[in-house]
């Protein structure tokens, strides 16, 4: 009976969030460790259907950084990394839609429907949901000229057409998005997924963008910040708190929270249930940054 109770209180306790949340959107951007960990992956769709299932939108954005690497050694192509990005060249494009499109997206929508939910994939090519460009990277130089990195077909979001994923949701479907983009002459370009998400959930005016990392949010020391906004997240850059590949992903969700998304998340995608933690319980396990300083 006891076991019961507290079951019933967790469930109240989820009520107000369910209410505040209902027929809202959702960006939730799926990869690290949540996507290798067989648990993990069976947790993640039941979150999402769950999400589904009381009234949310939920929009799923992957990466797939591991599986593309896993198969270009297999391929024997080599493959290197300049600041932090894959340089993409001909062949490598070739494996990277190929695995971002033709396999980790569609074991994401094969293992929502298998759970009860009714998933869509879709990469940028489809209905020109992601308008790219070539990333331009200038690396400056305290005492030397700029640098000039050519990265190859490493891309960055131009646009997001909205129509496909609005008509999705209509139908009560979870669209779950391979961040590969095609710019106007019809070339590919792989697009980091942190920064797809973000643009998805700009363009849609998301009422969350939610980012799972291998790391448990933003940490001062040891201790995890619950909460921060535009000036002191800018400020953590600065004195370099904030620091290498969270960089990234706290100027994604600045970006989000400026362009009208509510909030942004970091949350810990290791954790089992780390969504639904972070939505529906008053305490949260993650990272929220809040766009006061723009109200």
């Amino acid at each position: 009976m006891q076991e019961d109770m507290e079951r019933a209180k967790v469930l109240l306790e989820a009520l107000p969030y369910i209410r505040e949340f209902y027929g809202q959107t959702v960006v939730i951007k799926y990869g690290g460790h949540a996507m290798r960990d067989a648990k993990l992956q069976q947790g993640f769709a039941l979150n999402i259907i769950l999400l589904k299932y009381i009234g949310i939108n939920p929009v799923i954005v992957h990466g797939g950084g591991p599986q593309i690497g896993n198969m270009l050694k297999q391929l024997e192509i080599n493959s290197e990394f300049k600041e932090g990005h894959r340089v993409t060249d001909d062949a490598t494009m070739d494996v990277v839609e190929m695995v971002l499109v033709g396999r980790v997206n569609k074991d994401i929508v094969n293992l929502t429907n298998l759970n009860g939910g009714k998933a869509v994939g879709l990469s940028g090519k489809d209905g020109g949901l992601i308008k790219a460009k070539k990333k331009e990277m200038v690396i400056s130089r305290k005492d030397a000229p700029p640098e000039i990195i050519d990265l190859g077909r490493v891309g960055q979001v131009v646009s997001i057409q909205t129509e496909l994923i609005r008509a999705l949701q209509d139908r009560g479907l979870i669209p779950i998005i391979a961040p590969v983009g095609v710019d106007e002459q019809g070339e590919t370009y792989n697009i980091n997924a942190d920064s797809v998400a973000g643009a998805v959930a700009e363009a849609l005016q998301a009422k969350r963008l939610i980012l799972l990392s291998d790391v448990s949010g933003i940490c001062q020391g040891e201790e995890l910040i619950s909460s921060l906004d535009k000036d002191v997240a800018e400020k953590m850059i600065q004195n370099q708190t904030i620091k290498e590949g969270m960089i990234p992903k706290v100027e994604c969700c600045l970006s989000a929270v400026q362009s009208g998304v509510e909030k942004a998340h970091i949350i810990d995608g290791r954790l089992e249930n780390s969504i639904i933690l972070e939505m529906f319980t008053n305490a949260g396990i993650g990272t929220e940054i809040l766009r006061e300083s723009w109200d």
